[in-house]
């Protein structure tokens, strides 16, 4: 019994361990292709709209956005419903999770109060989905480490 447990709790230490380095790796890498999507809608809007001194595209930047978290959305929706191992979805939650509350937070970053109101608004509803509907332990800790990492982050003024 006690090796068993031994063995348990290995593998939920390296399964918290691989959540923590692969999900960075992927939030990397997402970021690099977020860089890649906004350049090409600039170059797609450019060539129906080319720039001049008096466009004035303010609405730019919040719609790259949104479109990017529908994206992820989508992309999101067809990784869970795969049928794979709950660690490799919690590890691809981190983008979603990490999108979102970014997401808050550039939105609302005139208001920091908001930014923290809604972060954890955001945070209780995942975590009450959670429960409602008995995930794993490993979405609850991919949760509460992606929002301890961006409050961190947020707190500090550490820009992305």
């Amino acid at each position: 019994m006690k090796d068993l447990l031994k063995k348990q709790i290995v593998k939920n230490l390296l399964s918290a361990i691989a959540v923590a380095v692969f999900g960075f790796i992927l939030l990397n890498l997402v970021f690099i292709l977020y860089a890649l999507f906004q350049n090409l809608i600039i170059m797609a809007i450019e060539f129906f709209m080319p720039p001049t001194t008096d466009s004035d595209l303010y609405m730019f930047p919040p719609l790259i956005r949104v479109l990017s978290l529908i994206l992820i959305g989508i992309i999101s929706w067809f990784v869970f419903k795969l049928k794979i191992n709950a660690v490799y979805k919690a590890i691809y939650m981190t983008v979603p999770l990490a999108a979102v509350f970014v997401t808050i937070g550039v939105f609302l970053s005139s208001w920091q109060i908001l930014v923290y109101l809604f972060g954890a608004l955001f945070a209780i509803g995942v975590l009450y989905y959670f429960y409602r509907t008995k995930q794993s332990w490993i979405y609850y800790y991919t949760l509460i480490l992606v929002a301890l990492v961006l409050l961190i982050m947020n707190v500090l003024r550490i820009d992305i």
